[in-house]
């Protein structure tokens, strides 16, 4: 019987991380699912737990990218979660994301991340990406509420999304914008098929190792730069190239003094690279023409007639006029 739910866990390198995660999942895990793992690590399953989960290996030194695409791809659930190795789920954290799936414009649920220390601390509740080309990590504020946080998608390490879009829309996450910018990358895709993605704040999972934010200025650049130039469908470019120009400003004063320039050689890259996202941009057409034609469908009206109207009574014929009267001699 095809399950409702693939939980994916990606794992790279660090294989204590992994069994952290699978300890959390399988003591946590909804009756209704599949757990597969998509190793880019050596691992000899030490646990002999292959009946409970199913490996997929990717080549060693896989990317984070390529472990999810891949484990997506072995995924035969109607929702996949994805849960990278060293994030660690909560009592019940996928009841509520499964019901939004109920709703066919629902594509994404995004569920809050809380902090490894203190699980009432929310650190996290998704990405944004700006019209600039900035990936943006919705933060709750300083009073803690998230009341005016609207994300356009899940982090790429713990999220659930509809398997046929994810296989539609890439197909999975692209490689051209790293494991950094990916999420941000599908957010645009969410954005431009007319799907919304959830905040559910039922759904609470422990955060893994942060992202290091100061390594690899070159790379930061290249991928942010490709992460604008794969987003511009749909949107006016002079406003766009404006909000760009005032990011790129903003990304190198991030990155002074010593990242600043390899950030700058990365973008300059990216942007040479131009002809490499045309096909982007045809995808990202289609689902905005996709997404037009339903909404067309559904604004059709039909017009029932219950009864028959009463005939219109027909015209009388016209009488002749009266003879004049003659006067009698």
């Amino acid at each position: 019987m095809q399950p409702t739910l693939s939980i994916v866990i990606p794992a790279t390198s660090d294989v204590a991380a992994l069994e952290d995660t699978l300890v959390s999942v399988l003591e946590k895990r909804p009756a209704d699912c599949e757990i597969i793992v998509a190793l880019g690590c050596e691992y000899d399953d030490p646990w002999n737990i292959r009946e409970e989960v199913r490996f997929v290996q990717a080549p060693v030194g896989s990317s984070l990218v390529a472990c999810v695409n891949l484990g997506v791809a072995s995924s035969i659930g109607r929702v996949s979660h994805i849960l990278a190795a060293g994030w660690r789920a909560t009592e019940g954290w996928t009841d509520g994301p499964l019901d939004h799936f109920a709703d066919p414009a629902t594509v994404a649920v995004v569920p809050l991340t809380v902090s490894a220390d203190d699980h009432e601390r929310v650190v996290s509740a998704g990405i944004r990406c700006s019209r600039g080309g900035r990936r943006i990590e919705v933060m709750p504020g300083r009073n803690g509420s998230l009341t005016s946080a609207v994300p356009h998608a899940p982090v790429l390490e713990a999220g659930f999304w509809r398997t046929d879009f994810l296989r539609q829309a890439g197909p999975g996450f692209s490689t051209a914008c790293g494991d950094s910018c990916a999420d941000a990358d599908m957010a645009v895709a969410v954005s431009r098929s007319g799907g919304t993605a959830v905040l559910d704040d039922t759904s609470r999972v422990v955060a893994g190792p942060a992202r290091s934010q100061r390594k690899g200025a070159f790379l930061a650049g290249l991928h942010a730069e490709r992460l604008f130039w794969r987003s511009i469908a749909g949107r006016s470019l002079p406003v766009s190239l404006a909000l760009h120009a005032a990011e790129i400003v903003r990304h190198a004063a991030a990155r002074a003094p010593l990242g600043t320039l390899p950030m700058l050689v990365g973008r300059i890259v990216a942007l040479m690279q131009f002809g490499a996202y045309l096909p982007r941009y045809r995808q990202l057409r289609a689902l905005m023409q996709q997404a037009h034609e339903a909404v067309g469908e559904t604004d059709v009206r039909t017009i029932r007639i219950d009864s028959a109207h009463a005939q219109p009574a027909r015209p009388q014929r016209e009488q002749p006029a009266a003879a004049p009267l003659r006067r009698s001699a």
